[in-house]
C-alpha cells in the first residue's frame, strides 16, 4: 500500500535527532518507540534472530502450522475480577476456570486496554490508538451510520493473508454500515450483535418496565398525544446478523413483529457460546492455522444476564453472577481446545476491554479495586485491566508478567507469530509494539515503558515506568500538573509535591513528540454510510425505521452547530 501521508521514519527520526536502527524502518510508531529502540535496538535485534529462529522451530514441530489464536475479550472487567482467586475470595466471586487458565499460563500486571468498549476493540483491531482511526467513541443508540474504515488493515485481515482461517462470534461494536461488518473486516465468517449492549438494556419493555429506562418504547410513545417527532424514538433496530467474507449478512434469533427483550438477550448470549464451540470445531478440523476472536456481550448485565436468576456465587450481584456465567463458557472452551488435541499448539488470551462502569457500582455487586476510576476516565482505574495468556512450551506456567502491554501490541505480537509483519501497513502510525519478546522469554523482556491515555479524543494522562502524568489544561506548564508515582500511589491520590521538577520536562518532552508526529500522521475519520445495508432479510419495521432515519437525518440541510445531522 502507498503511504498518503508522506513521512517516513527517517524524516521523523532526523527531526528528534534519533538514530532508527534498519530492522524498523517499515513500521511507522509513535515517536517514544524510537528513544527506546535508540537505547535497546542492538539488543532488540539479537532477540529477534533468536525468536525467529524459535518460531521456526515451533511450526516445524507443528507440521509446519504457526500457532492458533483463540482470543477472548470480556467486557467492562477491570483489574482483579478474574483470574485472581484471592480478590475473588474477598468480594465473593468465582472464576474456577480462569484462575486453572491463569495457573498454566501468565498473568498480565501491567495491561493497558483503552477506556471505553469501541476504543479497545478497535485499537485491537487496528494495532493503532482509537483516536487515530476516528474511532474513539461510536454512537450508542441504534442505528449510527458509522463504523471502521474499510481502509484500516485489521489483525485477522495479516493472519488471512499468512494462512489462518478466521471466525469472529460475539459483541462487534464498531459500527453498523457494510464496511464496518467484522466479515468484511478480514473474518471468513462472522455472528456478532449489530449493535452494543445498550440496546438490550435500555430499549426493552421489560427496561421500561422497570424504569432503567423511561419513555421510549412503542407503547410510552402511543400515550404521549405531544411526541410529534417519530424520529426521536427509533427501537427496530437489527439485533444479530451472521455471514461468511464480503457477503451479505442475514439475521437470526428474531422474527418480523417481534421485538426484543430480556429473555431473547439470554437466548442470545447462549447462542453466541454455541457457535463459538461450533467455529472452534469446524477450525480444528480444518488444515490451516486459525484465529478465532471470541468477545462475549455479557458479563455487562444492566437487565439480568443469567437464566432464572440464580446465584452462581457468594456475590450474587447480577455482574458477578454474569462473570461467573462467562467464566463457565470459557471452561468449556478450554475443555474443547484440550478435547480437540489442539492445546498445545493454540495460544488462549482472555482478558478485560477497560474498567468496570460507574454508573452500575455498587449495585451490580462490583466496587473499584486497587486501582481508582471506572470506564471512560484515564484513571488507572478505567484502563489497566485483567489479562492471561497460556501457550504451551513456550510461556512458564504461573509466570507473572510486570512489563507494560498496551492492547494494540497484540496486533503486531499476532502478526508477528502468525508470520506476517509485512503485511502492516507503513502509510499511518501503528502504535502496537511487538512483545513476542516478553511472552517468550519472559517478564523485563517488553519493549514499552509508556502509553499514551485518552479520554475520547482528548489526550488526559500519559505513563512512563512508574510514573504519571495527568496532563493540565493547554498553556499551564506540566511542571504545574498532577504526577504520581504509581507503585507508591496505584489510586493516584496523592499528587507528589516536587515531582514537576524533573519530571514535568520529561513528560513535556514525551507530549511535544506525541503531537509533531499527530501533525505529521493527522487523525482519520470514520467511514460513514446508510446503516443495516446487505442485511438480505432485514424485517420490514426495520426497513421503515432506516426509511425514516434517512428522511430525517441524511440530508445535509439539517444542521446542528455546524455539523450536519448524519454526523459530518
Amino acid at each position: 500500500m502507498k503511504p498518503k501521508f508522506i513521512c517516513n521514519i527517517a524524516t521523523v527520526a532526523a527531526s528528534l535527532s534519533l538514530a532508527v536502527p534498519a530492522v524498523a524502518q517499515d513500521i511507522q510508531h509513535d515517536t517514544e518507540h524510537y528513544i527506546l529502540q535508540k537505547q535497546h535496538g542492538e539488543r532488540w535485534a539479537a532477540e529477534d534472530s533468536e525468536l525467529d529462529q524459535r518460531l521456526a522451530e515451533l511450526r516445524e514441530a507443528n507440521g509446519g502450522k504457526p500457532p492458533n489464536i483463540v482470543y477472548i475479550l470480556i467486557d467492562d472487567m477491570g483489574f482483579g475480577e478474574f483470574g485472581m482467586p484471592e480478590l475473588n475470595k474477598i468480594r465473593g466471586g468465582r472464576t474456577d476456570a480462569l484462575d486453572q487458565l491463569a495457573k498454566e499460563g501468565a498473568a498480565f500486571t501491567h495491561m493497558y486496554a483503552e477506556n471505553i468498549c469501541t476504543s479497545t476493540r478497535v485499537a485491537m483491531m487496528t494495532g493503532r490508538y482509537a483516536v487515530r482511526t476516528g474511532m474513539e467513541l461510536t454512537k450508542v443508540t441504534p442505528p449510527e451510520g458509522v463504523g471502521l474504515n474499510a481502509a484500516e488493515i485489521t489483525l485477522p485481515e495479516l493472519l488471512s493473508d499468512a494462512g489462518y482461517a478466521t471466525h469472529h462470534i460475539g459483541k462487534w461494536h464498531m459500527g453498523d454500515i457494510k464496511e464496518a461488518y467484522p466479515n468484511n473486516q478480514g473474518f471468513d465468517y462472522a455472528s456478532f450483535p449489530m449493535h452494543n449492549q445498550v440496546s438490550y438494556s435500555f430499549l426493552t419493555r421489560d427496561a421500561e418496565l422497570r424504569s432503567i429506562t423511561t419513555s421510549f418504547t412503542p407503547e410510552s410513545l402511543e400515550e404521549n398525544p405531544y411526541a410529534l417527532d417519530k424520529s426521536f424514538r427509533l427501537y427496530d433496530w437489527v439485533t444479530q446478523v451472521e455471514g461468511e467474507r464480503n457477503s451479505p449478512v442475514r439475521e437470526w434469533g428474531i422474527e418480523p413483529g417481534q421485538r426484543p427483550d430480556e429473555q431473547l438477550y439470554i437466548d442470545v448470549n447462549e447462542k453466541f457460546q454455541q457457535q463459538a464451540i461450533e467455529s472452534l470445531r469446524s477450525l480444528a478440523a480444518g488444515d490451516k492455522p486459525f484465529f478465532l476472536n471470541y468477545w462475549p456481550q455479557i458479563p455487562i448485565a444492566i437487565l439480568n444476564a443469567t437464566p432464572d436468576g440464580d446465584c452462581l456465587n457468594a456475590n450474587c450481584g447480577r455482574w458477578a453472577n454474569a462473570m461467573t456465567l462467562v467464566d463457565e463458557y470459557i471452561g468449556d472452551i478450554l475443555t474443547e481446545i484440550d478435547a480437540l488435541g489442539i492445546a498445545d499448539n493454540t495460544i488462549v488470551m482472555v482478558m478485560g476491554d477497560n474498567g468496570p462502569m460507574k454508573q452500575e457500582q455498587p449495585d451490580n455487586g462490583y466496587a473499584e479495586w486497587l486501582f481508582r476510576g471506572t470506564k471512560g476516565s484515564a484513571l488507572e482505574g478505567g484502563h489497566r485491566v485483567g489479562a492471561f495468556i497460556r501457550w504451551p512450551g513456550v510461556i512458564e506456567p504461573g509466570e507473572i508478567f510486570g512489563d507494560m502491554v498496551f492492547i494494540a501490541d497484540l496486533y503486531t505480537t499476532f502478526a508477528r507469530i502468525g508470520g506476517n509483519m509485512d503485511g502492516i501497513p507503513t502509510d499511518r502510525v501503528v502504535d502496537g509494539v511487538d512483545q513476542t519478546s516478553l511472552l517468550m522469554n519472559g517478564d523485563t523482556f517488553g519493549r514499552r515503558d509508556y502509553v499514551h491515555l485518552y479520554e475520547v479524543d482528548s489526550l488526559k494522562a500519559t505513563v512512563k515506568q512508574n510514573m504519571k502524568i495527568h496532563w493540565p489544561a493547554p498553556g499551564v506548564n506540566p511542571s504545574m500538573a498532577g504526577i504520581y508515582n504509581l507503585f507508591w500511589d496505584p489510586r493516584e491520590e496523592h499528587p507528589l509535591k516536587r515531582q514537576g521538577v524533573w519530571s514535568g520536562t520529561a513528560f513535556g518532552r514525551m507530549l511535544a513528540h506525541h503531537n509533531q508526529l499527530k501533525a505529521k500522521f493527522p487523525d482519520w475519520e470514520p467511514a460513514r454510510g446508510t446503516p443495516y445495508e446487505d442485511v438480505e432479510n432485514i424485517r420490514p419495521e426495520t426497513k421503515a425505521m432506516v426509511e425514516l432515519w434517512k428522511e430525517t437525518y441524511g440530508d445535509a440541510r439539517y444542521v446542528i452547530t455546524g455539523v450536519d445531522a448524519a454526523g459530518n
